[in-house]
This record gives C-alpha cells, sequence and structure tokens, in this order.
C-alpha cells in the first residue's frame, strides 16, 4: 500500500525562548461564553462552547454560547450556533475537520423549558424564543478549523448545525463518542431525558430516562443497537469511558463495571469491576487517559483513572438530585490502571496506582509532550452537577448556592507512569490558581506545549454575581508545566505535516543552538512525540492519546543532530487517523507542536505500509550545543521531588462525501458516507477550601423576538445527490422542527414547585 505523501514545514532555526515561569498560572481574557467544551483546532484557533445560556456577548441578536480563542493575540470571538449544545460529545475526523454531538432541547432563561413546545410532549420544547435555540438533543455540527490568515466570518470557517439536514438517529445527552481506525465516530449511550443521573430509586427499569444504544457517524445505515453494557452498568453510565484497542475493539467503563466490546459482533468480554467501589464516570469524572504508547513499552495500552467518588449506591439518589450533602463528601484520591489487552495473553486486572496528592472530582488528565500527565481543574468534595435543591436539601440549606461540589483544587499535579512506585505524584513548585475550575470547566494541551484551561459554571443559567460561591466563569489561563523552566527549548526543522501508517522514515535537524552539551547526550535524550489533545468536556478528553515514534540518530560535524524517524506504526487501532501535534522532546523539553494529520484524512479502510528499518544511531565525541544551560527542567516537577501537599456552498466540502473517492457528493442524512474537503490549514473529614476569585460579564435580559427560523438552513446549502446518485443535485434548505423528538424531559418542568427543575443534571 502506498505511504501518506510528505510535506514539511519550513526550517526554523532560531532557538525558541519560554517567557513564562514554570508551575505559574497566566490569566488570558475573557472567552466570552463559558467553556463547557473546547478543542484545539489548529495552531491558531481553539473553539469553545457552552450550553445555551444568557452570556452577556450577542451573535446575531440572541446570547452566544459558541465562540473562538485565537492564541496569537489571546482574544475570543463569538460564534453562531443554532441548537443547544449542552453537554454534549465529540471528536476530530480524519481530515482535521471535528463534530460534536447531541445536547438538550430548547431551553431559556434559569434552564426553563423553551417557549416552543412539543404538542404531544409538555416537558420538553423545539425552540426558545429569549435565547434563541433549537433543540440539539440529535444534532451533529461539524466545524472546519480555520486560521488566522482566514477570513472567520467567512461561512466555511462557521460552524454547520442543521439538524433537518444532518443528525443522530437517536436523541443523545452526555453521551460517548470514540473514533475507530477508518475513522467512523461510534456515538454511545447518553441521556434522553434530564436528571443528575440515569435512573429512578430503586432502579426497577434501565431504559427509563436513557438511550441503551450506539450508532455511527457516518452512519452505517442501520438503525441504533441495544448495548447490555448500558443496560447493566443503567443509573451511573452517562459520559462512559471508551477508548479503541489494538485488537479493533473497544474497553468501555462505567458505573462500577468494565468490559471489552466487539462493535462488530455487539458482544462483550466482561472484566473485572473498579476496585474499592469508586466510580470514576459523570457525575463521579474521574481523570481518566490512556497512558503513552511508546516503543518501550511496545505500544500497551493501559488506561488510569484517578479520583471520582466512593458514595455509596443509595447516596447517588436518583434522576433529581443526590440523596446526600454531595459537597460535604470527599471526592477519592484513588488511582487504578488496567491493560484491557496484555501482551503475554494473561487475564487483564486492574493494578493499585500511587494514591493523588488529594482527592478530586472533575480533575482532568492532560497528556504533555514529556510523557508525563497533568491533572488539573475539580473539588475536594461532592460530585459534578447542580441544582436549586435536592430531595433533601432546601434552597436555603445549599451552603455553595447550586453546587453539588466544594472545595476548588487550584493547585496542578504531575504524575510521571515512568517514576518508581510511590514517587509518581509531584506539585512541587506549582502555583495555585485563584479561578475555581469545578463543573462545566474544561482544560486542553495547546501548541507551545503549555495549558488552556477555561470554564466553570455549576450554575443552571448564567450568574455572576459575587455572592454565590462559585460564579459563572470566563477567564482563561495558561499554565506552565515544568519544563518552561528551560532557557531554551528546541527548534527543530524539517517537520511533516501528514504522517502515514508505515512507509518511509523521515528526517527532522535540530541545530546545535537548540540544545546544551554533549551532542551524544542531547540525541540519546531525545524523542518525537505524537499528541492527539482531544475533545474537552466534563472533565473528558474524548479522543486524547499520545504515541512516541521509534527514532534513531546522527549527530552531525556542526553539532546538530539528525534524527531519523519512523512513520506511525501500520495499525490505525493505536492511533485512529486525524489531526495531532507533533513534537521534539529533547532531554525533557519540548519544541513548538506542528499540527500534523495522521492517516489518509478520509473516513475509509485507513492505507498501511510496512514499518521501516531505521539506520543505525551515529555518535560523534566533540559534539557540543550552543544553547543557554541555565534552567534545566529535567529535574522540574519530576517524581523525584514527590510529595503529599448568507447561502453558500462552501460547506458542500464539509457534508459531502469522500468516504470511498473524493468524486462522490453524497448525503451523511440520508446514510451515505462523509467526505470532509481537507484544508491545509478515603477519609471521611471533608476538605474546604477558600472560593476563587470572580470577575465577569453581568447576565443580560433579551427581546423576544422570535428568530428567522425559515432561514436555519444554516450558513451554507447542502447537497442531495441527483436521480442517479450522483452529486451535487438538490439544495436543501428545509426549516428544522424535529416534530419526532417528543419524550419527557426529566430536568425540566413549569411547575413551580417541582424538584425537576430545581435539580438539573447538568
Amino acid at each position: 500500500m502506498r505511504a501518506a505523501p510528505l510535506f514539511f514545514i519550513l526550517p526554523c532555526l532560531a532557538p525558541t525562548v519560554f517567557a513564562a515561569k514554570a508551575g505559574s498560572f497566566e490569566v488570558l481574557g475573557d472567552t466570552l461564553v463559558s467553556a463547557m467544551m473546547l478543542f484545539l483546532g489548529n495552531n491558531d484557533k481553539v473553539y469553545i462552547m457552552d450550553k445555551a445560556e444568557g452570556n452577556a456577548a450577542q451573535v446575531n441578536g440572541h446570547p452566544a454560547w459558541g465562540s473562538v480563542w485565537d492564541l496569537n493575540t489571546n482574544k475570543a470571538e463569538v460564534m453562531e450556533i443554532k441548537t443547544n449544545t449542552f453537554c454534549s460529545s465529540g471528536h476530530h475526523l480524519p481530515n482535521g475537520s471535528f463534530a460534536t454531538f447531541g445536547g438538550n432541547g430548547a431551553i431559556g432563561p434559569d434552564a426553563s423549558r423553551g417557549s416552543d413546545g412539543y404538542a404531544d410532549d409538555p416537558n420538553s420544547a423545539s425552540w426558545d424564543s429569549v435565547y434563541q435555540d433549537f433543540d440539539g438533543a440529535k444534532s451533529i455540527r461539524i466545524l472546519n478549523p480555520c486560521t488566522s490568515d482566514q477570513d472567520m466570518s467567512d461561512p466555511a470557517c462557521q460552524w454547520f448545525d442543521d439538524p433537518s439536514v444532518l443528525s443522530m438517529q437517536a436523541k443523545r445527552w452526555y453521551s460517548a463518542a470514540e473514533a475507530l481506525a477508518d475513522g467512523t465516530i461510534t456515538m454511545i449511550g447518553g441521556f434522553v431525558d434530564g436528571g443528575y443521573i440515569l435512573r429512578l430509586y430503586p432502579n426497577t427499569d434501565p431504559t427509563i430516562g436513557a438511550e441503551l444504544s450506539y450508532e455511527f457517524f457516518p452512519s452505517n445505515g442501520q438503525p441504533p443497537q441495544d448495548l447490555p453494557f448500558l443496560h447493566k452498568t443503567s443509573g451511573l453510565n452517562a459520559y462512559p469511558h471508551a477508548f479503541l484497542l489494538n485488537s479493533g475493539k473497544m474497553f468501555l467503563q462505567a458505573n462500577l463495571s468494565t468490559t471489552i466490546w466487539d462493535y462488530s459482533a455487539n458482544t462483550e468480554t466482561d472484566l473485572p469491576d473498579m476496585p474499592n467501589g469508586v466510580v470514576r464516570v459523570y457525575p463521579a469524572s474521574a481523570a481518566t487517559a490512556m497512558l503513552p504508547m511508546t516503543p518501550a513499552n511496545n505500544y500497551s495500552q493501559t488506561i488510569i483513572f484517578c479520583g471520582g467518588s466512593d458514595m455509596d449506591d443509595a447516596a447517588w439518589g436518583n434522576f433529581v438530585s443526590p440523596s446526600i450533602a454531595t459537597w460535604y463528601y470527599p471526592a477519592s484520591k484513588d488511582c487504578q490502571r488496567i491493560t484491557p489487552e496484555p501482551a503475554d495473553g494473561s487475564v487483564a486486572k486492574y493494578t493499585q496506582e500511587d494514591d493523588m496528592i488529594e482527592g478530586r472530582t472533575m480533575g482532568q488528565f492532560i497528556i504533555l509532550p514529556d510523557g508525563k500527565l497533568l491533572v488539573v481543574n475539580g473539588g475536594l468534595n461532592g460530585t459534578a452537577g447542580f441544582g436549586r435543591n435536592t430531595t433533601a436539601f432546601s434552597t436555603a440549606e445549599m451552603p455553595y448556592g447550586q453546587s453539588y461540589a466544594s472545595g476548588p483544587v487550584g493547585q496542578p499535579a504531575i504524575f510521571d507512569p515512568n517514576a518508581p512506585k510511590g514517587q509518581r505524584w509531584s506539585n512541587v513548585g506549582f502555583d495555585t490558581s485563584q479561578i475555581a475550575r469545578l463543573y462545566h470547566s474544561s482544560a486542553i494541551l495547546l501548541p507551545d506545549a503549555s495549558v488552556f484551561i477555561a470554564g466553570s459554571n455549576p450554575n443552571l443559567d448564567v450568574n455572576t454575581s459575587t455572592t454565590v460561591p462559585y460564579p459563572t466563569e470566563y477567564r482563561a489561563e495558561k499554565f506552565y508545566p515544568p519544563y518552561f523552566s528551560a532557557s531554551t527549548r528546541p527548534a527543530p526543522s524539517g517537520m511533516p505535516s501528514t504522517l502515514s501508517y508505515g512507509g518511509d522514515p523521515f528526517d527532522i535537524t535540530i541545530p546545535a543552538s537548540s540544545y546544551s552539551g554533549s551532542g551524544n547526550d542531547a540525541a540519546a535524550a531525545t524523542i518525537v512525540s505524537v499528541i492527539r489533545p482531544g475533545w474537552t468536556t466534563h472533565a473528558m478528553n474524548m479522543g486524547q492519546r499520545y504515541l512516541q515514534l521509534n527514532n534513531t540518530y546522527t549527530v552531525n560535524s556542526d553539532s546538530s543532530i539528525t534524527l531519523h524517524v519512523s512513520q506511525m506504526p501500520p495499525q490505525p487501532n493505536i492511533f485512529q487517523p486525524g489531526p495531532a501535534l507533533l513534537f521534539v522532546v529533547v532531554d525533557g523539553i519540548p519544541s513548538n507542536g506542528t499540527h500534523v494529520i495522521v492517516g489518509s484524512g478520509k473516513v475509509e479502510k485507513q492505507p498501511t505500509a510496512a514499518a521501516s528499518t531505521l539506520p543505525p544511531s551515529v555518535l560523534l565525541s566533540d559534539a557540543n550545543g550552543s544553547g543557554s544551560s541555565s534552567g534545566s527542567p529535567t529535574d522540574s516537577g519530576s517524581a523525584s521531588a514527590a510529595t503529599q501537599s448568507s447561502g453558500s456552498s462552501s460547506h458542500i466540502g464539509l457534508i459531502a462525501g469522500i468516504a470511498g473517492g473524493a468524486g462522490a457528493l453524497a448525503l451523511i442524512a440520508i446514510g451515505v458516507g462523509i467526505c470532509l474537503a481537507r484544508r491545509r490549514r478515603s477519609d471521611r473529614t471533608p476538605m474546604i477550601s477558600d472560593k476563587a476569585g470572580a470577575g465577569a460579564p453581568q447576565r443580560v435580559s433579551f427581546g423576544a423576538a422570535p428568530y428567522a427560523r425559515e432561514s436555519l438552513k444554516a450558513e451554507s446549502q447542502v447537497w442531495l445527490t441527483d436521480e442517479d446518485g450522483h452529486g451535487p443535485g438538490t439544495p436543501v434548505s428545509s426549516t428544522y422542527r424535529d416534530i419526532g423528538n417528543a419524550s419527557p424531559v426529566y430536568g425540566y418542568s413549569d411547575a413551580p414547585n417541582s424538584l425537576a427543575v430545581r435539580a438539573g443534571p447538568v
């Protein structure tokens, strides 16, 4: 099979200098909408999504719930999203585009039911006249990221969001999304109706309020299929954890259960339950990630879980709310790891890991270029979720406003999977953020190897009052990991823009100015890492993976170092096709990341080739780097320091089909493949800490003039095929009204005394 073509970035020989203090936070600016969800689009842009709510920022006459952050200017601008993205899932596509799946029905102020209800359902709505959001429960929204030199107002740079054209078959709220080896995305589970968790109590019918099925995007033409694992884990299976495995099967974890799921046959192989009774899925919301896959561990896939909650089953309550004062219940600090498919054929089992330094709910793992994991955000006590009251506590009795959690954890920590047991966690030298990052906060790795952190809004609607403990948060921050103590960072040349599965190797050159000391030592301490930051919400980074490429090296007479680097292993199951960041890391210090596309850029069986044989490494004893040697991060924050302290055709390429060939323009909504045009571009003493500072634009009121629904075809045209099955044919421009979306939403009610309206899921 042919290898994917390589396109190389022009050399940048000047060494890059870190300008920030290692272990510190920097407040960057205002995200305009609270960052419930976000993803890195490319080297220039971070895309941010909120739920439909009363943000002061306006777009087209209504409050915005989408924005885009420019990494060059640290400024945000609003983006139009038409449907309610409340607690969606999302994932990358093979060509670098992103999709967001599902959400909630239309809502108005204070999470009230939208003004335009369904005739046969008094609890759900298709549209709201104040916030002007449409029902997003079945929505599939597509965005092709643009760069700073493009016109962001161009429809090609905007969200495509029209469920009358492109939607799922089932309503999915709090679902999971995970890509397969060909780039197809699996959507798993979710709520149909709102609530704190997915059950009544006692739990006699797991189907109530739940979507216990899975489906694919692009669609395989089949209706959603029932997934037995979701029945087994009823109640605590919102945002289930899903990881594609080397075998092509999928690891699933929810409630206390674990399984390997063969999605092709819809069969399951049960693995041991999660030890110690710790729930890891929402609303326990543990930090979860697949550990780095490296040549040294033979690209083994090991998944780590840290934190969450060990509340007993009854304490979780039901759709309405928890049954205890969660905000006083300490979060777990327990960590477990599991290798679902051991290379030696042994039985998979959970292994106790070092405990976190403190318990966390809603903590989030970010995999760093040096192969360590940073945990940020979260609370010492309680769970995710919010409500005006609970079944046991009135509004006046809730001490932290509408939050089910308390005690923001503002100090990050580093986990080093390669450090000796008992020494894997550290927070030495890390500042503590003064911004609470609790429910609906997010974080993601940036190309400069810092971490972008934003969001937090444990409130039913926007609340920026200084009287609430945890107001709606609009401030974005960067956290600078330990390697920012280095004076100089690598400035490699020859970085490719695409990576293939197997095939010919490529060379990367590291100039002498990018390191100090012995060239031989620097070369031996250099790795090339591929990181997919993922699509993030609710303490999860869907799609996040780290893979170290195999390499050898030649130390040259001018003291530069040439790295001879293999392509990706010829197995798409371990790192699915799509966008990623490519880093060169010299002795723990990363270069800036280069945006690359892994694989063919299409939803298809990925071309593979044999893994290449690399030349042997060549040393040169008198080679020495000319970079500054001060401030080396080699030991900073390491495990040795561990401590317990307008219509256009611009979206035709987005919505119409490359699966199986670039010429077929076929509408996905009728089950034909997609083509997305490639663009260049526990102790029981509660832990309490002072609340973090606040400050954000005040919520404003909006008039009730309805949005022009007849133009909801979005800012583009989508084309059906013609009578012969070829496109372009007839443009689709129908008004969206999902008349089939009609089932109770337990989280919403017009009854003023309803517990349901006071205990949102959400």
